[in-house]
């Protein structure tokens, strides 16, 4: 029997619209879920005892106990239990929490568990603003509109929950509409690639594809990511990652995002989701918004009640973390994913200032808004603070049945509650995305069971050929589930080859004393008088050159074990293959000339093998620093890094090979895998260190790709998208990891406003290691002859907002009968299943409903707002920078032509007076270029109204200032200006 024959029976012979789904919609926003403990643990054992593939099952299990563990975590006293070991940070964690109980006795002792920070301090925005306004929608919701009318309530709801962790196929599903025919949907990480398929590629990292500077190959990888994706049968794509941004250099998720740049960010998340929906595959812009750190980023996951709050000012919010949302939208991007976290002590995933104000009105966003998994902390509140579609489905607690949504929802709608214009925008706005990416096309996109035999092609929680249907549930139906459709392409069109230019342009090269770089496949000429017998000896060094286990031998890449090619969590995928860098070195040098010894470990090889090190001529040593999502802890790392020195002994490991090598003769050339920036201050300078590569997340060409970067078959063309520090102190007090909590709801304040990473660096007159946007190549280039030529005169404000082009779906839709929520008669429940429908109308009661404070007064348009992106004001070009660029080297190579801003001085805010402060200069615009020996080009470089303007939280609007001179200055890096000019 196939998956697709049981689909249509629908849990043991039913009508195929009796099927729906749903999680619970509480009245209370932080509702409880003690006393679960013994049931995870079963529900842990179930799953385990389902997994069949033994190549995979140690990653399976490791991955569902994470999942049981989060359930569990629901409970405070489980999360003390899980800190009772003699960490520091865990007995701070335990003793806030004992105290906590102790102050709460003769109280509410629930208050833990059911009270939010009053109010947050967040301002309220209501209603929220309804999709369908705007020209490039228009006739996507006019569909969805047409067919949002033919559907039921509990097929509304169907559509905005989520069925559950792993009940279906993909790690987020939603069930159909039947009568509509609007087909079930498969959301599936990641941002790199696709989560737990088969026969996909392992690209390199956002952090490697932002080291690239290369606008074409952002494009190119998620043209290929989209359509791995519809290859598989994934209609939503939760990547790219844009948050978050980077504002603390050993951020555990850093590594899938392009940078801590707004612009870069904002740029390559653009490149990125126009390729991938250029596929039809619906991109999703995450996580919205300031979820910068792992720890505490999600209640009870560090045993503490609630998540950390990112506590921010108004301009700051603009101008840096949500620049690249902005630019996202712009892009047209289908789906925004709301975050973990709380902004100013208020859920991310409720918040309406940020949902319905700056989301929906502000950006123009038109797509719909889902939750990180199990982000929503409310029911009702959310959905009116513009939450539209809860993922997986589950509530508060993983796998328990027990939505917030779900039959809540609907009894929300037949109560009155939640009023039936909102639950329709919430659905329109997702039909409206699939129709805007035209999955509508059956040629191109087939209906998923029971309206087709489409659908993902591929099982999360499987790898054999037959699995169960509905692998989380208590149903053990088994069908065909992975049919190893293979999505990487063949020939001239196999992704590979895409991967190892990604991985080789964002190879940076940050010191090659004396050109020792690039090698000679023979090794260098043999010396006059030597025997021309001998052979030219190399070493490699190192754990991180080496296989380790094997690629995949951790859950999603949950641990640091041969060569690091890509971070861990739920943004890593499987490795189809991993060429590591020994492979590949062992294949690029002539053995005629050359003898290759290796030595793949990192204990120090004076020690351990002497000949190993003393005998080499040239020493290749390879070391990493590895982080993650913060659900995994691996070498006592907790997502976020510890610091940011190489792991595992590294910066040991280098230091005795370069002083070591060919008995202190030998030259050393050192490659570093990383999430983020290293600190490397411990050998850097050492006289054997010749040559320092930083390699970033290469996926699965690793070694090939440095090797064409190694022998100079490419130019060393990457730039830091980071800046290197010489301490972690360096990136100052905002760029610190809050390791313990400071508080049952941990805060932490962005006091720095603008000034983080390089931008912190230049306000200070902090001397970098190496400065943000620096890079060496095996060329050099000259700039000269900048112009800068006005396109539109300076003027304060942007234009009048224009008024919306289209009118949003009407609707009108009456409150239906309660009885036809009902389940269907002899309806099979599944275990932890959701459903949409309600199971008496007894709980159907009208009556006034404490709507949040702010709810009855309307909010006026922003005047930033208009279109995707913000007002079309702000994308007007201003200003046109043009110079010439010449390759003046003695090979072909590729430059990356940075643009950077200085703002006048002495600016006013015009109504009030006061001071505005800027950075000293802040990228604006770039470009990748590639020039043959001796030739020369002309780069054009734009910029727009927005460009040239600060975020006024006075007028709240974006201002130009009209006195005084912008100072543009185009070069290499953030301090490596080499022409300039004033406007």
């Amino acid at each position: 029997m196939s998956y697709q024959d049981d689909i249509g029976r629908n849990h043991e012979g039913l009508k195929p619209e009796d099927k729906g789904q749903f999680p619970r919609s509480s009245e209370e926003d932080y509702a409880s879920s003690s006393g679960g403990e013994d049931l995870d643990l079963l529900h842990e054992d179930e799953q385990l005892n389902k997994l069949q593939n033994q190549q995979r099952r140690q990653r399976r299990k490791a991955y569902e106990k994470e999942s049981a563990l989060q359930g569990k975590k629901q409970s405070w006293l489980v999360g003390i239990r899980r800190c009772l070991r003699p960490r520091k940070t865990c007995l701070i964690i335990t003793a806030i929490l004992v105290g906590g109980v102790i102050l709460l006795i003769g109280g509410s002792g629930v208050w833990v568990y059911k009270t939010a920070p009053i109010d947050g301090e967040s301002p309220a925005w209501y209603p929220s603003p309804q999709g369908g306004t705007l020209e490039e929608w228009g006739e996507s919701f006019q569909k969805a509109e047409i067919m949002v009318k033919k559907m039921s309530v509990v097929e509304k709801v169907n559509i905005t929950t989520g069925t559950g962790w792993s009940q279906d196929l993909c790690v987020g599903n939603t069930a159909p509409a039947i009568h509509a025919r609007f087909p079930a949907l498969c959301l599936q990480d990641g941002p790199l690639s696709i989560r737990f398929a088969d026969h996909i590629t392992a690209f390199p990292a956002g952090i490697t594809v932002g080291a690239t500077w290369n606008k074409n190959l952002m494009y190119e990888r998620g043209r290929a990511q989209g359509l791995e994706a519809r290859r598989k049968g994934v209609n939503v794509l939760l990547g790219p990652s844009m948050g978050p941004l980077g504002r603390m250099p050993a951020g555990g998720r850093n590594w899938e995002g392009f940078g801590p740049d707004p612009v870069l960010q904002g740029i390559a998340a653009a490149e990125t989701i126009r390729g991938i929906q250029d596929e039809g595959v619906m991109a999703t812009a995450k996580h919205y918004i300031l979820n910068e750190q792992e720890h505490f980023r999600q209640s009870f996951e560090w045993g503490l009640p609630n998540a950390i709050s990112s506590n921010i000012d108004d301009r700051a919010l603009h101008e840096v973390y949500l620049w690249p949302f902005a630019e996202s939208i712009r892009a047209g991007v289908a789906s925004v994913m709301c975050s973990y976290n709380q902004v100013n002590n208020s859920y991310a995933c409720g918040n309406s200032k940020l949902l319905n104000g700056i989301l929906k009105d502000e950006l123009g966003f038109q797509g719909f808004v889902q939750s990180d998994w199990l982000a929503q902390r409310s029911g009702v509140a959310s959905s009116l603070a513009g939450l539209d579609m809860t993922m997986p489905g589950d509530g508060l607690t993983w796998m328990n049945g027990d939505s917030l949504w779900g039959p809540y929802l609907t009894e929300a709608a037949l109560n009155g509650s939640l009023p039936m214009d909102r639950l329709d925008d919430m659905v329109t706005r997702i039909v409206a995305a699939w129709y805007q990416l035209g999955q509508d096309d059956e040629s191109r996109w087939p209906m998923a069971p029971p309206l087709g035999d489409g659908g993902p092609n591929f099982s999360s929680w499987t790898d054999d050929e037959i699995g169960f249907i509905h692998h989380g549930s208590d149903d053990k139906t088994k069908a065909v589930v992975n049919k190893f459709i293979d999505a990487q392409g063949e020939g001239a069109d196999f992704h590979g080859h895409l991967a190892k230019k990604i991985a080789a342009e964002g190879t940076i090269l940050v010191k090659n004393e004396n050109n020792i770089l690039p090698l000679s496949r023979k090794g260098p000429p043999i010396k006059s008088g030597s025997s021309t017998n001998a052979k030219y000896q190399v070493g490699i060094f190192g754990e991180d050159a080496g296989p380790g286990r094997g690629p995949n031998v951790c859950a999603d890449r949950g641990c640091n074990q041969g060569t690091l090619a890509q971070g861990w969590g739920s943004g890593a995928v499987e490795f189809p293959y991993l060429v590591t860098p020994v492979k590949a070195l062992e294949s690029a040098f002539d053995f005629d000339f050359v003898n290759i010894t290796t030595y793949l470990t990192n204990d120090p090889p004076s020690k351990k093998s002497p000949s190993a090190v003393v005998n080499q001529d040239l020493c290749l040593v390879f070391v990493n620093s590895d982080g993650g999502e913060g659900y995994i802890v691996s070498d006592g790392i907790r997502g976020d890094r510890n610091d940011l020195y190489p792991q595992k002994g590294g910066d040991k490991l280098v230091k005795d090979v370069a002083t070591n090598c060919g008995n202190g003769t030998g030259q050393t050339i050192v490659v570093v895998h990383a999430v983020g920036p290293v600190i490397l201050e411990h050998w850097v300078d050492l006289p054997g260190v010749k040559a320092v590569l930083l390699a970033n997340l290469p996926g699965e060409e690793s070694g090939n790709a440095l090797a064409d970067v190694l022998f100079g078959d490419d130019d060393a063309s990457g730039r830091l998208p980071y800046t290197i520090a010489k301490s972690l102190g360096h990136y100052g007090e905002a760029g610190q990891i809050l390791y313990y909590p400071n508080a049952i709801v941990p805060q932490q304040d962005f006091k720095e406003g603008l000034y983080i990473e390089h931008r912190h660096f230049d306000k200070h007159n902090i001397e970098p290691r190496y400065e943000f946007g620096f890079g060496l190549s095996y060329t050099s280039f000259t700039y000269s002859n900048l112009t800068l030529t006005t396109l539109n005169p300076k003027s304060l404000l942007p234009d009048p907002r224009p008024e919306n082009s289209h009118s949003p779906p009407t609707y009108n839709s009456p409150i239906p009968d309660p009885a036809s929520a009902l389940f269907p008669p002899s309806f099979r429940k599944l275990k932890n299943y959701i459903y949409p429908y309600i199971s008496s109308t007894s709980s159907i009661h009208h009556g006034p409903y404490p709507y949040p404070p702010g709810y009855y007064t309307p909010q006026p348009p922003s005047p930033a707002g208009g279109a995707q992106g913000g007002n079309p004001s702000l994308y007007t070009p201003h200003l046109l920078a043009n110079l010439t660029l010449t390759n003046s080297g003695s090979r072909p190579g590729k430059a990356v032509v940075q643009l950077y801003l200085s703002f006048p001085s002495g600016v006013t805010e015009p109504e009030t007076g006061d001071a505005i402060d800027f950075p000293p200069r802040v990228l604006r615009a770039f470009e990748k270029v590639a020039l043959d020996m001796g030739e020369s080009c002309q780069v054009s470089l734009p910029l727009t109204r927005k460009d040239l303007s600060y975020w006024s939280v006075v007028r709240q609007n974006w201002v130009m200032p009209t006195e005084g001179l912008f100072t543009v200055g185009v070069g290499a890096s953030s301090r490596d200006v080499r022409v300039e000019g004033r406007w």
